[in-house]
């Protein structure tokens, strides 16, 4: 099934299923080499990226110029295509169990238009064994074909980076698998028309799915150690960042710093790998430990902050605190699974009255997702203000703006240690 050839020369296209903040970026990179069909169920999306806008609000007006493109909501259309890219959200339900719905659901679609000697390429994380296990089966029944002899599957970790400028699509490695050697030459020669910086061909689909799902594994449990070491330190009044920078001196230690931990891939990926692990009968303890304290920081924060209220003579319930960002990282319109909204919410628990602000998150999405209003205007009586994302307006934010926005005893709670220690007594600066 060598269809590297007809995809250069356009006699058959690829298709995109699920145009997020994987999915659109992908289907335009390749609509600049290939001829694509980019598909989403969500019909406005469609509409608005038709118009050359993303409604993520990552890529610019520019980016959709110059690519061979087809935007639908059709499923039918999809029947056009013979390289078939899976870019759907893997999300977890509110008990922490992955939720498969997503790619079950686009697995469906595809498997109603396969074709003999079509390709299927999953982008989207997954624990080791999902796409062999979980998805195959429904392609093979629902398109009557057999897997090798009919048509051939691959996985290919996506690796987007929202709201990086610089490490876009074309200047990361890409990690590709195929289920033979000849799904992964061809899936390899789709894939290395449009990436710069080169292929990595794993061995297998489970070596790269399971490869996905550690990358962002290793770098929750690496944060949630900062975390501890941050609640440790300030019990004993040492201020973390001094003590990182200190150990940063050091040519091996690898440079983390302590926060929020959310977004669709840090808070998420884990639980996948917790998922299928505890199937198999084994209960990972560093994993699910370093998950526990991710989770936890929200309610760390707003104790510790509801304690220094205390402190300065301030009743809780009586206070107005501003947060200032919701979205799950600096620069980007992204707000899902913000721990930044869990905060809110621990902090309201506490009879808090908050007000958030964000110049990137949508009005209409944070009070879809979390019941959560942002403010339209910052005033001037804040107990205390709270930085949760170093947006790039913030980090131009001095002491003196803080201070004028907040009342008598003002605290300041900088998350992502944007701003210097000040040297101000009226001032009760505290970072994690």
């Amino acid at each position: 099934m060598n269809i590297y050839p007809q995809l250069q020369d356009k006699s058959k296209k690829i298709s995109v299923v699920g145009l997020g903040y994987v999915g659109l970026p992908l289907a335009l990179a390749f609509a600049r080499r290939f001829s694509v069909i980019g598909f989403d169920i969500n019909a406005q999306r469609i509409d608005m990226m038709r118009q050359g806008e993303d409604p993520s609000r990552e890529l610019p007006a520019g980016a959709f110029e110059g690519c061979d493109i087809h935007f639908t909501a059709n499923p039918d259309d999809l029947r056009q295509a013979h390289f078939h890219i899976v870019a759907v959200p893997t999300p977890v339900d509110e008990h922490k169990v992955p939720d498969l719905r997503p790619v079950i659901s686009a697995t469906e679609t595809v498997g109603r238009i396969l074709k003999k000697g079509d390709y299927v390429v999953y982008e989207s994380t997954v624990y080791p064994g999902c796409t062999e296990e979980d998805c195959l089966p429904i392609l093979e029944e629902l398109s009557g074909l057999r897997l090798g002899a009919d048509f051939k599957i691959g996985y290919s970790p996506e690796r987007i980076n929202p709201g990086d400028k610089e490490h876009t699509i074309e200047k990361i490695l890409k990690v590709v698998s195929g289920n033979d050697a000849e799904a992964l030459e061809q899936v390899a020669l789709v894939y290395g028309a449009i990436i710069e910086a080169g292929i990595f061909k794993a061995s297998s689909i489970k070596v790269a799915e399971a490869a996905k799902v550690i990358e962002n594994t290793q770098r929750d449990l690496n944060i949630s150690f900062m975390n501890e070491l941050a609640m440790i330190f300030d019990r004993m009044d040492i201020d973390t960042l001094e003590v990182l920078e200190a150990a940063a001196t050091k040519w091996n230690f690898l440079r983390f710093t302590p926060g929020l931990v959310g977004g669709h891939c840090i808070g998420v990926d884990p639980y996948y790998l917790l998922h299928k692990s505890m199937k198999l009968g084994y209960n990972p303890q560093v994993i699910l430990s370093g998950r526990r304290i991710n989770d936890g920081m929200p309610a760390f924060i707003a104790k510790r902050l509801v304690q220094m209220l205390i402190q300065r003579g301030k009743n809780p319930s009586q206070t107005k605190v501003l947060v200032m960002g919701i979205t799950f990282k600096e620069n980007v319109a992204d707000i899902r699974n913000s721990k930044v909204a869990d905060l809110v919410r621990e902090l309201m628990d506490y009879s808090i009255h908050v007000h958030v602000t964000d110049p990137y998150a949508s009005p209409n999405e944070l009070a879809h997702e979390y019941k959560l209003m942002l403010v339209d205007n910052i005033s001037d009586d804040y107990d205390a203000v709270i930085v949760a994302v170093s947006h790039d307006a913030y980090t131009k934010l001095t002491i003196p703006y803080f201070k004028n926005i907040m009342t008598k005893n003002p605290i300041l709670v900088d998350l992502k240690a944007i701003y210097p220690k000040p040297n101000d007594n009226g001032l009760l600066y505290w970072r994690l």
